[in-house]
């Protein structure tokens, strides 16, 4: 409703303005005429006061006023031209400036009709563009939730694989040790029965020793028991 009303009233605006500038330029056009037939009586005056050439004996005191008078007419002359121009140049850029206006309201109102005839077409499209966006962005978080999801599962194997490789470290390391341990233990079992073997040995020489001892022994105590029986034998009766 507003817009009908600002399109009802502008002709009206528009026709003013054209009156108005209509009845500027018939003044202007009046003033210029008035103006040019005071100059035409005033050029026809001095004309007709101008003395004949056969009876011009006058001195250079006559011509100087006549020629000031040449002068003031070209500066006047001058002067009416550039202000014609000026005008001409003001009313130019008027219609330069009403016609870019109505140009300018003319590309409006082709465009609010161009929109409003457009209008289920527009919305369709911007609706059509409002799905297009809403599905790439619903693939695009489906795709970076993929991709979340895939580095998660590198990130798992990776931590996986580092596990089985310390698991396996360690394992190896507890074999070595147990490796280690056992040759230990065998060594030291070599050790007890080395040691064990040698205090059977000092057992056996111990024995030895002794027995020969006890040998020796036996045998002195033979001989001194063989001694005293060379004494008489004495006999005890009751």
């Amino acid at each position: 409703m507003g817009r009908s009303r600002s399109r009802s009233r502008s002709p009206k605006r528009h026709k003013s303005k054209r009156s108005h500038k209509r009845r500027s330029r018939s003044r202007d056009r009046e003033r210029r005429r008035h103006r040019d037939r005071e100059r035409s009586k005033e050029r026809a005056a001095k004309a007709s006061r101008k003395p004949s050439r056969s009876s011009s004996s006058s001195s250079s005191s006559d011509e100087e006023p006549r020629t000031r008078e040449k002068k003031i007419d070209e500066v006047d002359r001058l002067a009416e031209l550039e202000r014609v121009r000026r005008q001409r140049e003001a009313e130019q850029k008027m219609v330069e400036e009403v016609a870019a206006k109505r140009l300018e309201e003319l590309v409006a109102r082709r465009v609010e009709e161009e929109l409003e005839r457009r209008r289920d077409e527009i919305e369709a499209e911007v609706l059509r563009r409002v799905e297009e966006a809403k599905r790439l962005m619903e693939q695009q978080m489906l795709e970076e939730l993929q991709e979340k999801r895939r580095q998660q599962e590198e990130d798992q194997k990776k931590r996986e694989e580092e596990e089985r490789k310390q698991r396996e470290e360690l394992e190896r390391i507890m074999e070595e040790n147990k490796r280690k341990i056992e040759i230990a233990q065998m060594k030291l079992a070599e050790q007890q029965l080395q040691m064990v073997e040698e205090q059977r040995k000092i057992d056996e020489e111990r024995q030895k020793i002794k027995r020969e001892q006890e040998k020796r022994t036996r045998e002195e105590q033979k001989i001194i028991l063989g001694k005293n029986n060379a004494r008489p034998k004495i006999s005890f009766s009751i």
